[in-house]
């Protein structure tokens, strides 16, 4: 019997895992058959059986390594080439590719309406007669092109970022008798068009594409019952932002700021949703949730006290079977459409012959209005709807083909490191800032580590004495956001309750679960400038000092400021010297023992119109820097034309 002895010691063969080609993988197979089959093969002629074989099994491993490599570089964004993998890639990291850009315009809308007064001698426009021209009115072109209105254009409401513009447009007897009022909105480019789709049993994951290429937005999508379904990033995010209406039957409370706030933001959650997928072909798909039970989901999930075996003297509560499926048939993921025709209006388009020039949008297409025309002259609001007129000022840009394979890689990567969150404090301010217009309007955001004051008893070495020692404590997991807003007359103010509420809700998608956010008004510390100048012969000297004190309005514009900016008097007095004219700055009083060339004071009286916050300007100031509270203040010259005094004291 032949020997199979445990003891007998196994052959171990090198194998080489360097060399993957064509070439190297035929002379490694070379070498192995020389080294371990020596006697059973040795004829390594070109034309001989075995090379025919050799070279075969090399063919073979040099095809599967091309694909071995080529699908592992096909599975990183940044060495992929083909489309269809960029754009799967690109989509897994939540980015969206954009397959095209459409163009935008700030067009400026016009509608006249009748005139009233509560006097016989002063006169104004009725804004009962002032509409909101509802957003996704659509606009044409000269050359055809089609820009549907972002947002809707309330006439009725005015402030320092969204101003409305009265003229007089008509008078009788010297008596105005129609106002015309102008206002801006954003428009963007895209054909508006509607399709139907038909579901019938409920399937999990259900997915329908779009017909046209090039979608820009996705404007509603409605099922025959009426209900409305929702975009979400991903399926299983149940909250959706909605606007609504700051009226007293949403919010009765905060109905009270609607002339400044007239739109309220609102979480809602919502079963019915979808998310949107764009191929590579420039076609988009709308992928519904897995919910295709109408029971509720707590029937479909078994509940954990009824599941499970109990003592073996009690009875046994395992009364069901556990299907770990069920799972993926509750609404966690969102309802699939069932039985129902879904209707989904969107845009499409976007191409470089969009970008029109200025003058070219003055076409109406399908307006809508919103107006309570009760009590109205049925008349007259007919006629306000007719004299509905838009121009853009400037040309419309931006209308471009799609991003290009390089600039979805670089977008994708940069929006996978945002996530989409709001994680460092730029985070926050950017998405405060980021706010729609119609929600609020913040003017200067700052924010900062919330933190307790501690007042500790030191006891001197001795024994004799204490005292108290001050401390902060900061809270790691609180913020505290100091806002403050516009007024008419681009004056800070303090924002209402409405506003802050807006906020509020929009920060809640994007600040991590353990971060609170408190918020809270920013301190606005109202100054007056005083200076002297002395000018140069040959000068006009009310035309130097009228230049001097623009220059000061000029440093003092409240866009330019922000929390925490410090006044440096030097560089004021700097920016006076260098206006043609002046030959030096002199201290403005002889009361100045310091002999200051720009001096600067509080104004705080609230009777007067200031903010009514008195700050020891003397105490902060240090070298000639005047230093803001701990509290986050900002400096402000409310009224510039009276809060800067200037004097010419001298010519030489």
């Amino acid at each position: 019997m032949p020997d199979y002895g445990t003891n007998k010691k196994s052959i171990s063969k090198e194998v080489r895992y360097v060399g993957r080609d064509f070439t190297a993988i035929r002379q490694n197979l070379i070498e192995f058959a020389k080294s371990y089959f020596p006697n059973s093969y040795n004829d390594f002629n070109e034309a001989s059986p075995g090379m025919m074989f050799i070279e075969m099994a090399a063919y073979v491993g040099d095809v599967l390594n091309y694909y071995v490599d080529n699908q592992f570089r096909e599975s990183l964004l940044h060495a992929a080439e083909e489309k269809k993998n960029i754009y799967k890639i690109a989509q897994s990291l939540g980015y969206k590719p954009k397959v095209s850009h459409p163009s935008t315009a700030v067009c400026e809308f016009r509608v006249e309406v009748p005139a009233t007064t509560d006097d016989n001698i002063n006169y104004k426009p009725d804004l009962n007669y002032a509409p909101i021209l509802d957003g996704n009115s659509l606009f044409g072109a000269s050359n055809g092109s089609e820009f549907r209105l972002m947002d809707d254009v309330n006439f009725a409401a005015s402030s320092s970022l969204d101003r409305t513009d009265v003229q007089i447009s008509k008078l009788a007897d010297n008596v105005p008798t129609y106002y015309i009022l102008t206002k801006s909105g954003l428009v963007e480019s895209g054909k508006r068009t509607s399709e139907t789709f038909t579901f019938g049993s409920a399937e999990k994951f259900n997915t329908i594409v779009l017909s046209n290429s090039k979608i820009v937005e996705i404007i509603s999508v409605t099922d025959s019952d009426g209900n409305k379904w929702y975009e979400v990033p991903f399926l299983a995010q149940d909250t959706v932002f909605e606007s609504v209406s700051n009226s007293s039957d949403n919010d009765p409370e905060l109905s009270t700021f609607s002339n400044d706030t007239p739109y309220l933001l609102k979480l809602i959650k919502s079963s019915r949703r979808f998310t949107t997928y764009v191929r590579s072909d420039g076609k988009t798909e709308l992928r519904f949730g897995a919910g295709i039970s109408n029971n509720p989901d707590e029937e479909i999930i078994p509940n954990p006290d009824n599941v499970g075996s109990s003592l073996a003297t009690g009875l046994s509560k395992l009364d069901e079977s556990f299907d770990p499926s069920n799972f993926l048939k509750t609404r966690a993921f969102g309802l699939s459409p069932s039985n129902t025709t879904l209707t989904v209006i969107y845009t499409h388009g976007g191409s470089v012959d969009e970008n029109v020039l200025s003058g070219e949008i003055n076409a109406k297409r399908v307006v809508n209005f919103t107006l309570n025309e009760t009590g109205l002259d049925t008349s007259e609001v007919n006629a306000m709807k007719n004299s509905l007129a838009i121009t853009n000022l400037e040309p419309a840009n931006g209308g471009s083909d799609g991003e290009t394979d390089t600039e979805i890689k670089e977008n994708a990567l940069a929006y996978f490191n945002s996530q989409n969150r709001a994680v460092t404090k730029e985070d926050y301010i950017t998405r405060v800032y980021s706010l729609p217009q119609k929600f609020g309007n913040i003017a200067k955001a700052y924010i900062v580590q919330d933190e307790s004051i501690s007042n500790q008893q030191v006891v001197s070495e001795d024994g004799q004495s204490t005292t108290t020692a001050v401390s902060k404590i900061p809270n790691p997991l609180a913020m505290n956001l100091y806002m403050l807003g516009y007024d008419r007359n681009q004056n800070l103010v303090r924002l209402n309750k409405a506003v802050k509420e807006n906020v509020k809700t929009y920060l809640s998608q994007y600040r991590l679960m353990t971060d609170a956010i408190n918020i809270r008004d920013g301190y606005m510390i109202n100054i007056g400038v005083k200076f002297a100048i002395i000018t140069q012969r040959g000068f006009n000297k009310n035309e130097v000092l009228f230049n001097c004190v623009e220059t000061i309005k000029d440093h003092f514009d409240i866009k330019k400021w922000q929390f925490n900016q410090p006044i440096i008097t030097s560089d004021i007095a700097y920016k006076i010297s260098l206006v043609d004219g002046v030959a030096s700055v002199v201290p403005p009083i002889n009361d100045n023992p310091q002999k200051q060339l720009v001096l600067i004071e509080n104004k705080y009286k609230y009777s007067e119109g200031y903010s009514g916050y008195v700050y020891d300007l003397q105490s902060a100031t240090k070298d000639g820097i005047i230093y803001p509270s701990l509290d986050p203040s900002i400096f402000e010259v409310k009224f510039p034309n009276s809060d800067i005094e200037g004097r010419v004291v001298g010519d030489i």
